[in-house]
């Protein structure tokens, strides 16, 4: 192997630029300038983006392990509106945990400079102030410490590394009952069992949804079972019951199913091995031998546990006989495809509600709720896609969501959605095919449970259990309607070659023992757009040829890489999945680019 020092490119990075400011610094403003001497790593992501909360974990460790040398920045950079709202921002920077600086950038402007095209993003700067590398998706932190550790040689040697504490402060705890509290379910015993995410446990209140009764789990991020004292979570999310003595629970950050017993206590395990599936992992099997991703609602549906698995876009079933788990529906693409259950796509699946014949979606991503039929085929009541939202309320073909959370099944056959990120709560009724508003003026509302003639409602935002009455009249709301702000890219007409980089990082090769390391999926909305190039296949290089006739549409492309350590002395070497999805607007312009870089990890050496 060369010197990895002489080839690596460097490229001046751009000012860190948002008008929303600094979080977690003690409202104290940087620059780059003030970060040199630190190695940088900037991560651009966005609060609803499941990806993004992926990376966050991913970063703790190496945050910790290089906390002398290394400044983690969260480049927030939104997608829905309301994610740029900087109350929303701060709400989320504690809600997820986030221990380092986070610069609010709600109108993309250093998105922009840095030209980033996906969720997440990873950028490294060096001590002196330059870009050397650039991650796009999950799974990329082992190549990111491999470059931290040679950093941290050449700048030592040079001189250029300041060692020290970093510009973190963190915010001050606050006394709420509950903390972003996520989802909620009614117990036997008429009181309320909510998962109260940020703070790792699960809580049981008294009927008035206030009264503590006790808490589940120590408090502190962790996957350990025994009693309610000692337990672990790791932001617990979706609840149901098992049978009239126990919850199943999604542990979302620790990518498992647990088991409360209501009786003891006591928490066990059911499913989940504590690590992400990826790309290749199996996907059925005995439930304590196979990976999930982050899990983020269960209910009972046909005698099963249905999993919203937000982390691969699927549902998947626990069998609690067999004790087995199985994805069920969904491709693991990302987006808005019905059809039978093995062709379907989602988009982050984060609220589930069974009634005797269907099983009703939350999904997220697409502002979507969808429905699963028994047979298993999928389909769509609300939503068009990734890209359009708002607060429309109608016939179910013209209305729109905004990052829908929760789903409730109502006595008369309709669904009450938690619209989170709307702030409401929403009716659709499947009779008249109407959606209409049933409450406003709630705090990122995530989940609610019916409790005689009333709801309550999960006000995530709020730290609380709201009761209302059900409405027999719709609340009037302006209609308002939204799509993804995000500059579009012109390209020409015709041909455009769409190049995705990959650099397998230093010390590592792709891995070719069993075929074809890469993968690469393309397809547009409108489908129109794209008269050749759409597929599967395993170059990341194709020649696509847009449609003059469309002015405008979203090119979507996913891309996965396997890497391995680059030793061979070593018959099983370490190897490690990359994988990401962008959805890149486009519009259709004569002198537009006919070249489309997409970095999944390294530098793009064409560009200027």
């Amino acid at each position: 192997m060369t010197d990895p020092t002489p080839r690596r490119v460097r490229v001046r990075a751009p000012e860190l630029v948002g008008k929303g400011g600094w979080l977690n610094t003690g409202d104290k403003q940087y620059t780059l300038a003030d970060l040199r001497g630190r190695i940088v790593l900037l991560d651009f992501w966005t609060f609803c983006c499941i990806n993004c909360l992926h990376v966050l974990d991913e970063l703790r460790e190496l945050e910790e392990k290089h906390a002398d040398t290394v400044v983690v920045i969260g480049v927030h950079s939104p997608k829905f509106v309301h994610e740029a709202e900087h109350a929303a921002v701060v709400d989320a920077v504690e809600r997820y945990g986030v221990a380092h600086p986070v610069l609010d950038d709600p109108e993309l402007a250093t998105w922009k400079q840095y030209a980033v095209r996906a969720w997440p993003t990873l950028v490294v700067i060096d001590p002196e102030g330059y870009v050397v590398a650039q991650h796009a998706g999950e799974g990329h932190v082992h190549a990111i410490e491999r470059l931290v550790t040679e950093l941290e040689a050449e700048h030592e040697a040079k001189g250029t590394l300041r060692r020290g504490d970093g510009p973190y402060v963190a915010p001050e705890p606050q006394p709420t009952a509950l903390r972003f509290p996520g989802k909620a379910l009614v117990l036997p015993s008429g009181n309320f069992l909510v998962s109260d995410t940020t703070r790792h446990q699960l809580v049981e209140l008294e009927p008035d949804g206030e009264s503590v009764v006790r808490r589940i789990g120590s408090g502190a991020r962790g996957f350990t079972d025994g009693p309610a004292e000692t337990a672990a979570f790791s932001e617990p999310q979706g609840l149901a019951l098992l049978d009239e003595g126990a919850v199943v629970v999604a542990d979302t950050v620790n990518h498992a199913l647990r088991r409360f017993d209501l009786a003891t206590g006591e928490v066990t395990t059911l499913a989940g091995t504590g690590r992400q599936w990826w790309q290749g992992s199996p996907t059925s099997g005995p439930a304590r031998e196979i990976d999930l991703s982050s899990p983020w609602d269960v209910a009972l549906f046909g005698a099963k546990v249905w999993i919203a698995m937000a982390g691969v876009h699927q549902l998947w079933v626990y069998d609690p006989v067999e004790r087995t788990v199985a994805a069920t529906a969904g491709t693991t693409n990302e987006g808005l495809v019905d059809g039978p259950g093995a062709e379907a796509w989602f988009a982050q699946p984060s609220g589930l509600a069974a009634t005797a014949d269907r099983l009703w979606v939350a999904d997220s991503e697409t502002s979507a709720l969808r429905w699963v039929e028994a047979d298993g085929s999928v389909h769509t009541a609300v939503g068009t896609g990734l890209f359009d939202f708002g607060h429309r309320d109608g016939p179910a073909e013209q209305a729109l969501f905004q990052h829908p959370l929760g789903v409730t099944a109502l006595p008369d056959g309709s669904v009450a959605i938690s619209d989170t990120y709307n702030h409401a709560l929403r009716r659709f009724d499947p009779a008249t095919g109407e959606v209409t508003t049933l409450a406003t003026d709630l705090r990122e509302p995530s989940d609610a449970v019916l409790v005689g003639d009333d709801i309550v409602v999960v006000e995530s935002a709020g730290h609380r259990l709201t009761r209302l009455r059900l409405p027999e009249e719709a609340v009037k709301v302006a209609s308002v309607a939204h799509r993804t702000q995000r500059a579009a890219t012109e390209v020409a007409p015709g041909r455009l070659e769409l190049d995705v980089i990959f650099q397998a990082p230093a010390g590592q090769k792709l891995d070719e023992r069993y075929g074809p390391s890469t993968r690469l999926l393309v397809s547009a909305t409108p489908p129109e757009l794209l008269l050749s190039g759409e597929g599967a296949g395993t170059d990341l290089t194709r020649v696509l040829e847009l449609n003059p006739g469309i002015a405008e549409g979203v090119l979507h492309v996913s891309a996965m890489a396997a890497s391995c350590d680059d030793d061979g002395e070593n018959e099983f070497p370490a190897c490690h999945v990359h994988q990401q999805d962008w959805g890149v607007p486009v519009r259709l312009a004569e002198g537009g680019a006919d070249r489309l870089p997409l970095v999944l990890a390294g530098l793009d050496a064409q560009t200027p």
